[in-house]
């Protein structure tokens, strides 16, 4: 698919799912490659090097936990972003998933098709931006902390620590950034 904007590898056991987002993702012009388990998954993450994976948690022969350590572990595929789609949405597979390293936890059913799509581009380099952590006490992070409404540089909904989230500016040189919460999407 030559138009395609990126590559997007969709792991999960169940097929009416797969199928499901496969076809939003392609009608979003997204190359879309599926596998139906972590096996399949972790072969096709080395052979094609998606720009993004989505995986779902509980399958056979290897679940969305084992694949996740394992494309980690791969020099490879670890730079290759990874969103989990939860079907159950347990707070204990939510804090796995953080402790893997992935902060694109996303419950089935809590956004839209769309949205979904748009938090996946959103992780590619496609979509031009960039998502960067910065040290709250080095240059003038303790500045810039002083113009937020909680004085700090914590999620006021959550109190996780807040991120840069900077896009390249269409137009002639630059970026644009904001100061983003990845585990809630808060902004400012």
């Amino acid at each position: 698919m030559p138009d395609s904007s990126y590559k997007i590898l969709i792991v999960d056991d169940d097929d009416v799912i797969r199928e499901t987002y496969a076809q939003i993702f392609k009608q979003k012009k997204a190359e879309v490659i599926s596998a139906k388990d972590g096996v399949e998954g972790l072969d096709l993450a080395t052979k094609e090097m998606p720009d993004v994976i989505m995986t779902g948690i509980i399958m056979p022969r290897m679940d969305g936990f084992q694949l996740i350590k394992a494309l980690k572990e791969n020099v490879q595929t670890a730079v290759i972003p990874i969103a989990v789609l939860s079907h159950l949405g347990r707070e204990e597979d939510r804090k796995k998933t953080e402790e893997l390293g992935i902060t694109n936890f996303i419950v089935q059913g809590s956004v839209t098709p769309n949205e979904l799509v748009d938090r996946i581009k959103n992780m590619t380099h496609a979509s031009g931006s960039f998502k960067l952590s910065f040290d709250p006490y080095a240059w003038d992070a303790p500045r810039l902390a002083k113009t937020l409404d909680g004085k700090n540089l914590s999620c006021p909904n959550c109190q996780e620590k807040l991120i840069m989230e900077v896009t390249a500016k269409k137009e002639g040189r630059g970026f644009d950034g904001i100061l983003k919460c990845p585990k809630c999407d808060y902004s400012t």
